[in-house]
């Protein structure tokens, strides 16, 4: 057969099939584009900062224009918040209405007015396993008769200190009273700087993809309000898009490079237009890739007076700018000098019953030289929600989860065989839970029959922030793509919310004012770069120190006088470069979309009691037991806990005999003790 004639042959049998295809549709509908040209504010990415830069901006009156190519919100981790968002809420509530009247404003599906503070917290309303759409439906309503709102409050804040003090293993358990959450939004409370609500303690738990539907379905509620009315609407939101991929990204091929398309056009006065392109998302050979949508034309959205760039740790429509981010160091004070802020943790959510809880955890560990070194656990859970039990583990500096090293594989394996990975990923789930163990005091028995819907993830936390965030005559990034500090304080969401946003509210409060733009976008730029730099000051202590910023600067005071430890002293941490497991597992931070359940039971009992003991000196018969309802009991007239151990009505520390106690055995260093210590304290 020729070459000719098998490409006729094709040619037939493509137009025999298409005889038969009744699904192929030519007439591509003509999409809306009314109030989408040369908005007031662009956002590119909606993530939490940006729709709250939304929210301010609508609530001013401004045109509002989204894009996002990622749909819904889907990010899976759990927040710990500071009160300030809910006042925020409160005012954009509160400057709606006063703006456009409540009959141009949402409402829920019982009629009633959609309002962000409360459907995130009301004292009259219930918590729970609560989803934002629950809520605004008024489903739950309907179905058992109670109302509902998304946020849980934090009745427990516990800190386990668990750190050796004169070559013993020593125990110091603080329990902090609960911080109080606001009946009500106070108005007054808005406009303190970042620093503050990062200072400050948490106050509420939310799933982070909640908080975020919350504030898209207000924005696509305006949207629809508006276009069922037929006036120019105030917001348009386009959440399958992208701006115009320059075709050297996910679009393969020299060709493409060659038709690429810019999405970002210069203008002469140094502004830039946009134009974005939809797109559809394929799973392609375990990764996610884009490609516009066939027959999709690109929509040119003007020149935006302002727009924020807020798509992530890693944003190419930033770099297409020019921003750059540079790495942030730390002195850890260990003779080194400044050094990367850099640390590895595994991430894991379980079916726990961790409830309304705020439990860290530090404690020594040791290499085979003795050398000391700090790790940390987290517990994060929702208010009567046994689904939701995120537990992060910090992995020490010397350890590899190297499967020869371990002598699971033999020598010699590749590194890219299925053994050595599995190898890798068992060893990363024994570690995982051996140190929820640890944190939650439940034993390791159980919790392997737990079912775990993600996890165990590795991840390398690496501060780094941008030199200026301002990109463009009228553009600036913000949120975690200007700079990004340590999670576990939550401090990237209050960071973006409470700083970034608001900065957006005080440019159109500045330019209301007279203020030109050029000034009003550089104080923008500038306070977006001040209130990074103080996620810097707090999350240091997160990568050398020992506690947690989350708990707030008072508290911390107490911990150290509980503890007679200075917060501010430091362990012995290794240079990333020297990190061996980096060369084992791609630590890939924006996966938090894939999971892979591992099935088993859900454990809905509260969880056990915090042992007095230190780990380093239980034996197998005080190892964690399984506890029936268990958990701590908050009495009027002080606190006991259901193993008896008993705390003063004025909070002060009962002291606890010490006892001798033979060595477990293994992992201590040389000249370890044989007794410790142990002291709990309530403040």
């Amino acid at each position: 057969m020729t070459l000719d004639f098998l490409r006729v042959r094709s040619q037939r049998v493509r137009q025999q099939w298409a005889t038969l295809d009744s699904t192929r549709d030519d007439a591509a509908a003509e999409e809306n584009l009314d109030g989408v040209k040369d908005p007031d504010f662009l956002a590119l990415g909606l993530g939490a900062t940006n729709m709250m830069a939304m929210l301010w901006s609508l609530a001013l009156g401004r045109r509002v224009v989204g894009v996002e190519m990622r749909g819904d919100p889907s990010l899976g981790v759990h927040w710990n918040i500071r009160e300030d968002l809910f006042h925020h809420w409160g005012l954009i509530d509160k400057l709606m209405l006063e703006r456009y009247g409540e009959e141009n404003l949402p409402h829920r599906g019982d009629g009633r007015l959609f309002r962000l503070a409360e459907c995130f917290y009301d004292p009259a309303t219930a918590a729970g396993a609560v989803t934002a759409d629950e809520v605004l439906t008024g489903f739950l309503d309907t179905l058992i008769g109670e109302p509902s709102h998304i946020g849980g409050r934090i009745f427990y804040t516990e800190f386990i200190d668990d750190r050796w003090k004169d070559g013993q293993p020593n125990r110091v358990v603080t329990i902090l009273e609960p911080p109080e959450p606001p009946s009500e939004p106070d108005l007054s409370k808005v406009g303190r700087t970042a620093l503050e609500a990062l200072e400050g303690p948490s106050t509420f738990q939310c799933a982070a993809s909640e908080v975020m539907v919350l504030m898209r379905r207000y924005l696509e509620m305006v949207e629809q309000i508006d276009l069922q009315r037929g006036v120019t609407p105030r917001v348009r939101l386009f959440t399958s898009h992208r701006v115009v991929s320059t075709g050297t990204d996910e679009d393969a091929g020299y060709l493409s490079w060659l038709r690429r398309e810019e999405g970002f056009v210069d203008r002469p006065d140094g502004r830039k237009g946009v134009r974005i392109e939809a797109v559809r998302e394929l799973d392609y050979n375990g990764k996610f890739r884009r490609v516009r949508v066939p027959g999709s034309k690109v929509i040119d959205l003007g020149v935006p007076k302002l727009f924020m760039i807020a798509q992530g740790f890693n944003s190419t429509d930033a770099e297409r700018l020019g921003f750059k981010q540079e790495d942030v160091k730390v002195d850890h004070h260990d003779g080194r000098g400044p050094v990367v802020a850099q640390a590895d943790y595994l991430a894991g959510l379980l079916e726990i019953l961790v409830d309304g809880r705020l439990r860290r955890r530090i404690a020594s560990d040791f290499d085979k030289e003795g050398n000391e070194y700090w790790i940390r656990q987290i517990a994060v859970g929702h208010q009567d929600d046994a689904e939701v039990g995120w537990i992060l583990v910090q992995v020490p500096d010397y350890k590899t989860f190297d499967p020869i090293l371990a002598g699971l594989v033999p020598a010699g394996t590749h590194r890219k065989s299925k053994e050595y990975r599995a190898g890798v990923q068992h060893l990363m789930r024994e570690y995982y839970l051996e140190q929820t163990s640890l944190i939650t005091d439940m034993p390791l028995a159980e919790l392997e029959k737990v079912q775990m819907p993600y996890g165990p993830k590795l991840f390398s936390l690496v501060e780094r922030a941008g030199v200026d965030a301002r990109v463009a005559a009228n553009g600036v990034v913000g949120g975690d793509t200007f700079g990004n500090g340590h999670f576990l304080t939550s401090g990237g969401a209050i960071t973006g919310m409470v700083g970034h946003a608001y900065r957006v509210l005080n440019y159109w409060q500045a330019i209301d004012a007279g203020t030109d733009h050029e000034t009003a976008i550089r104080q923008l730029a500038d306070g977006i770069k001040q209130d990074t730099d103080w996620w810097f000051h707090v999350s240091a202590q997160e990568f050398s120190s020992a506690v947690p910023i989350n708990f707030g600067a008072e508290r911390i005071a107490k911990i150290e006088a509980a503890t007679g430890r200075d917060s501010s002293a430091r362990a012995t941490t290794i240079d990333a470069t020297r990190r061996h497991r980096h060369s084992l597992v791609p630590l890939d931070p924006s996966d938090w979309r894939r999971l892979l359940v591992r099935s088993g039971r859900m454990h809905a009992l509260a969880l056990p009691p915090i042992q007095e003991t230190h780990p380093d000196l239980r034996g197998a018969d005080m190892m964690p037991m399984a506890s029936p309802a268990g958990g701590m009991d908050m009495a009027a007239g002080g606190m006991e806990t259901t193993d008896g151990m008993a705390m003063g009505e004025d909070g002060t520390a009962m002291a606890m005999a010490e006892e001798d106690m033979s060595m477990a055995g293994g992992g201590l260093p040389a000249g370890g003790a044989t007794a410790a210590a142990v002291e709990v304290t309530s403040r």
